[in-house]
């Protein structure tokens, strides 16, 4: 792990002080209300070439931040559990190229979502905070395009959507926590435009 501290030139003003200090989280039930924005706004230097896109955060101190490099097209995942004050980037090995959009903490598991066509949409899972990485998910189907997902409250079951393949749009599924996806039968779903 490579730890991103104040000394890159350029920052991202991360609105996570507002999402981690004051922003109600869907990970914290209902029963949770905010606190009060305490400090305001600062400045949270994380990668000065990210075009970062996904972001998820689990708590007060804990979020995930997702991209791909604006210059060499690396994609990038970052975490921090000190509420932002630094960012340790997780990218799992043999990544290059790939787009990092989204990015779903639920029940002790980080999922993250890279898009695009064909085997460029993939599902990467760790259950221990980034260090090691497993592929949960490789497209193998060249006409979709797989850019979102999201998981129901507790974390077991989850579904990432594709762009329309055929007219219908493309659906996967966990009913494990993201340990395995499988696509659903479109049987009977209207033509998507």
């Amino acid at each position: 792990m490579r730890r991103i501290g104040a000394s890159l030139t350029s920052v991202l003003l991360l609105p996570a002080a507002l999402l981690l200090g004051a922003a109600p989280s869907a990970h914290a039930g209902p029963a949770a209300r905010p606190g009060p924005l305490s400090g305001g706004w600062r400045v949270s230097v994380v990668d000065a070439d990210q075009n970062l896109r996904g972001l998820d955060a689990v708590n007060r101190t804990e979020a995930w931040v997702t991209g791909e490099s604006l210059t060499d097209g690396a994609a990038r995942i970052f975490h921090t559990t000190d509420a932002g004050r630094t960012w340790a980037d997780v990218t799992p090995a043999g990544t290059e190229g790939l787009s990092f959009r989204d990015v779903e903490a639920e029940a002790g598991a980080v999922h993250v979502l890279a898009i695009g066509p064909g085997e460029a949409s993939r599902i990467y899972r760790s259950t221990d905070g980034g260090a090691s990485w497993s592929e949960t998910f490789r497209n193998t189907d060249a006409e979709a395009f797989y850019d979102c997902m999201a998981f129901y409250p507790g974390g077991r079951d989850g579904l990432a959507v594709s762009d329309p393949v055929g007219g219908k749009l493309r659906i996967l599924a966990t009913r494990n926590g993201g340990a395995s996806w499988s696509v659903l039968p479109n049987t009977g779903m209207p033509d998507s435009a």
